[in-house]
């Protein structure tokens, strides 16, 4: 950074506020476009933003805590040593490093940052796989009320019916929507619910004396689904895909056997495609033994249309934070319900909610107990996320069964008019298999030589959007995964549409400045080789660097 001027402002860098235009600012600043430095070089660590008195001495204790004659506090030093240098009978001995800031340099610090930060709340956020939506603010008002904002998870079950019951009628929905047995409410997310799952599946597998070693996984599966069956001690096997993007029936059927516990399938799948033999695909390998678990974070392709359980799902994982709009990311913590068929709920694992007459209970102990003799254990150490149930259900009863059947088409149909709209000018490896689901599927085939998926997204940035998903899925070379969600209207897909075609053209012609995008961001484009293999992982002021 510049070194601040004699007032203590410190200058933006011309490479920050010099645009395309060419317009160089003094500020750093770009209209509205607030150049903010890092908060160390807004304050200095000799500084503090609220006056304090000097602390008496430290009266009959040695630096150790025990007895001894009074000790005087340090005498302030540069760094402000003598404003908080003790913390109850200890001293500190060297500088924190913190920057003082007074109150209205806080707010506008952080405020000017979150201008800079692209959220759903600005526009179309079109992260595929991820689904990314808008959080209605019903969901948040319901979530605040008192009785559930307030709670905690040791209070006595009496104090905490209201709660036991908005559980207990999330899971009866979750049953409904997915036609299964029984659904455990306490993983925390997408992954978590997969461990679950494979948990379930393995317990069943031991309680019949059945020890089997090999997971399969198609090509077309979520990357988090290998990586479940391997920490959960399985071996590994990759089923391929058909040129459409499916998976191979025949493959698969002639890779199961005695050997082989189960199957983890994404249905929709990465790519963007319903796997149309799904139910042949659980009717196979029910035949030889194994179980299926179905990767549901695409559920949101089909929720209100196709039940898993009839396909013949055995365990699928729910992301409330993709299919019912709770926070996800940043926003908030995930939640990852796992529905579980017949055969499976035995094993399901603690706690649950039970309703005995008009009072609900948590049951908690399993361990050959009545209540739960089969169940594997606890997957968390309490019930699960609470807030995230709260804004499930109340985006499941706002919408009603027909407006979740609703959410699912609107979905798929964004989805097909982004991909029709744009397979002119991007290659769509997969549009001849028919329509999509919930997203759309781009690869680079066209491009200019030296022209990268990540030009295009970096470009995408310039025109005020949010790169999609790159590079996956795995099976498509500079993947471009597109998810709009059914939260957008057309005009805002016709935008999206408009800017990435332009790009697109950009791409196709080889225009070189793609190499330099984003060019209108407060910063460039970052060297992302040395920052993974570099990074800096702690502020240093400049002047102590060699």
């Amino acid at each position: 950074m510049n070194a601040p001027n004699a007032s203590g402002w410190k200058p933006g860098t011309p490479e920050a506020a010099q645009g395309v235009s060419g317009v160089e600012t003094v500020t750093g600043n770009r209209g509205l476009m607030l150049e903010e430095p890092l908060i160390f070089e807004i304050g200095g660590a000799d500084t503090c933003g609220v006056d304090l008195p000097t602390p008496p001495p430290l009266q009959g204790r040695g630096p150790g805590g025990g007895g001894g004659a009074d000790i005087p506090h340090p005498n302030p030093s540069p760094e402000g040593e003598g404003l908080l240098g003790r913390l109850g009978g200890l001293l500190r001995t060297d500088p924190i490093g913190l920057p003082g800031l007074s109150e209205p340099e806080t707010v506008r610090h952080y405020t000017r940052l979150s201008r800079q930060n692209y959220a759903i709340d600005c526009g179309i956020f079109p992260l595929g796989s991820c689904t990314m939506k808008h959080n209605p603010r019903l969901n948040e008002k319901v979530a605040r009320l008192p009785g559930f904002a307030d709670l905690h998870p040791l209070q006595p079950e009496a104090t905490v019916q209201g709660a036991l019951a908005v559980i207990d009628q999330l899971a009866h929905w979750l049953i409904t929507l997915t036609g299964m047995d029984a659904v455990a409410m306490s993983p925390k997310a997408g992954a978590h619910g997969e461990l679950c799952g494979i948990l379930c599946i393995r317990a069943a597998l031991e309680a019949r004396g059945d020890m089997r070693e090999v997971v399969l996984v198609p090509e077309s599966a979520h990357g988090t689904n290998p990586a479940t069956a391997a920490f959960a001690g399985y071996r590994v096997e990759n089923i391929p895909a058909t040129p459409e993007g499916r998976v191979d029936l025949a493959a698969l059927t002639a890779r199961l056997g005695p050997d082989v516990a189960a199957v983890m399938i994404t249905n929709p799948n990465t790519c963007g495609l319903f796997e149309r033999e799904m139910k042949a695909i659980s009717d196979a390998v029910h035949a030889a033994g194994a179980l299926v678990y179905c990767d549901g974070a695409n559920f949101n392709a089909i929720v209100g249309r196709v039940r898993p359980g009839d396909l013949g799902i055995d365990a699928m994982h729910i992301n409330l934070h993709k299919t019912f709009s709770t926070p996800h990311g940043g926003g908030g913590p995930g939640s990852g319900p796992v529905v579980l068929s017949e055969a499976l709920a035995p094993f399901a694992p603690l706690p649950f909610v039970r309703k005995i007459g008009d009072a609900f209970e948590l049951i908690e102990e399993g361990d050959g107990s009545e209540a739960a003799p089969d169940s594997f254990g606890r997957m968390t150490a309490f019930h699960g996320q609470m807030g995230m149930f709260t804004r499930a259900l109340a985006y499941i009863l706002s919408h009603g069964a027909d407006g979740l059947r609703q959410v699912s088409g609107d979905a798929v149909l964004n989805a097909n008019y982004m991909l029709r709209s744009l397979e002119d000018v991007l290659d769509a490896p997969f549009a001849a298999s028919g329509p999509c689901m919930h997203e759309a599927l781009f690869s680079d085939r066209h491009f200019a030589e030296g022209i990268s998926t990540l030009d295009v997204a970096k470009a995408l940035i310039d025109e005020g959007f949010h790169p999609m998903t790159m590079y996956f899925p795995l099976v498509v070379h500079g993947a471009m995964l597109v998810e709009p969600t059914e939260c957008e209207s057309k005009a805002s897909l016709d935008q999206f549409i408009a800017a990435l075609r332009s790009i697109a053209e950009r791409a196709r012609s080889g225009d070189q400045s793609l190499h330099q995008a984003p060019q209108l961001a407060p910063r460039r484009r970052l060297d992302e080789t040395l920052a993974a293999r570099k990074p800096v992982l702690a502020y240093e002021d400049p002047s102590s660097r060699t």
